[in-house]
């Protein structure tokens, strides 16, 4: 008969201290038109976004942190509402966005300076009377040098916001803060000061071309080079249609989840896939151990959605698996589609359903 050995306690560096699980979400770009704030429009001359997301508020809610590309700014109708191609929203797309679950909102894009400081001003003022985080336009360099970070199950994620452009629009001068540009330098220098403060980098850029259902060679590219930097997580707007999304893996092996383009969320873009969007997921868990932590993403997801309207009127959000054919004809073959789309680069691609 062997000898009983005593029992060993484990060394703290071996055993294992904590593992928390936070669902990260991402919504696509909430373009508002001036047919979306007509339909909105009450009575009283003030806007109710609120029922156009009330069919999937309840999917937007099940991530821990929800993530929207607001590609209008919410000036507010004081300063004088206008739709494409310079746009100024109502404050009350915020309200609907914060019903809804939306967590933080990445502002820098094309269209960011459309109506000059006055607009990004009042519509980031509002962002933080809502108590929304912003990032990719600031109020002051100060503004601009705090990143932002959300902290949710112990895991804390920073969030970066670049656009390629602003339709040719100067940046006035010496106020280089109230849009970030796509510089790599700049890029480099953030990330890494995220992550002397964070767990996990989520860097979303405005890139790509409009329309275009597949990333270019400049997008991956860039996804490429983020991912040598060490970002998590992509989230990329600007085709205003759904592109595949894919794992890149950087120099030090670390993969990195690319969600190229999420399309329009919100908008009365006519065309069939301006209309489809969606919410993309991904589970983001923390190994605590005694010496050092460790990251992994995980179960990547994706919630099919459709921007539904009745001749310009009653926008709602509407998940695909819940389509009739009278809202859209072969409304199941194009939601097969859909996944079939998204599914090209990770086969394994979760698809959420409403039910």
């Amino acid at each position: 008969m062997p000898p009983i050995l005593p029992h060993l306690p484990i060394s703290p560096s071996d055993k294992e201290l904590e593992v928390t699980k936070v669902t990260l979400g991402a919504i696509g770009d909430i373009l508002i038109h001036d047919r979306v704030y007509a339909d909105a429009e009450q009575k009283d001359g003030t806007y109710n976004f609120k029922n156009m997301f009330a069919e999937v508020q309840r999917m937007l809610q099940v991530p821990d942190i929800l993530v929207a590309n607001q590609e209008t700014m919410i000036g507010g109708k004081k300063l004088g509402l206008s739709t494409y191609p310079s746009f100024n929203s109502p404050h009350e797309v915020g309200d609907a966005l914060k019903d809804a679950g939306v967590d933080l909102v990445t502002v820098a894009n094309n269209h960011s300076l459309d109506r000059g400081e006055k607009v990004i001003q009042s519509a980031l003022t509002f962002w933080d009377m809502l108590g929304i985080p912003y990032t990719g336009a600031f109020k002051s360099q100060t503004d601009h040098d705090r990143i932002r970070t959300i902290t949710k199950n112990g895991i804390t994620f920073s969030f970066l916001s670049y656009t390629y452009g602003t339709n040719g629009i100067p940046i006035p001068q010496g106020k280089s803060y109230l849009v970030n540009m796509m510089n790599e330098t700049q890029i480099r220098k953030d990330v890494e000061q995220a992550k002397t403060i964070s767990d996990v980098v989520v860097v979303a850029v405005h890139w790509g071309k409009e329309y275009e259902r597949f990333p270019n060679q400049a997008q991956v590219g860039l996804a490429q080079k983020l991912a040598d930097l060490g970002v998590h997580i992509i989230i990329g707007n600007h085709p205003h249609v759904l592109q595949p999304p894919a794992w890149v893996k950087g120099k030090n092996k670390n993969e990195t989840l690319v969600l190229y383009s999420l399309g329009n969320f919100l908008s009365a873009q006519n065309e069939l896939d301006t209309k489809i969007g969606g919410m993309a997921s991904i589970d983001v868990v923390k190994t605590k151990m005694a010496d050092k932590s460790i990251i992994k993403l995980s179960k990547p997801s994706f919630l099919p959605t459709y921007n539904y309207d009745l001749h310009w009127r009653k926008f709602k959000i509407i998940p695909m698996d819940l389509l009739t054919n009278e809202q859209l004809n072969k409304a199941s073959s194009h939601y097969e589609k859909t996944k079939r789309h998204m599914s090209t680069n990770i086969k394994d691609l979760h698809i959420v359903t409403s039910k």
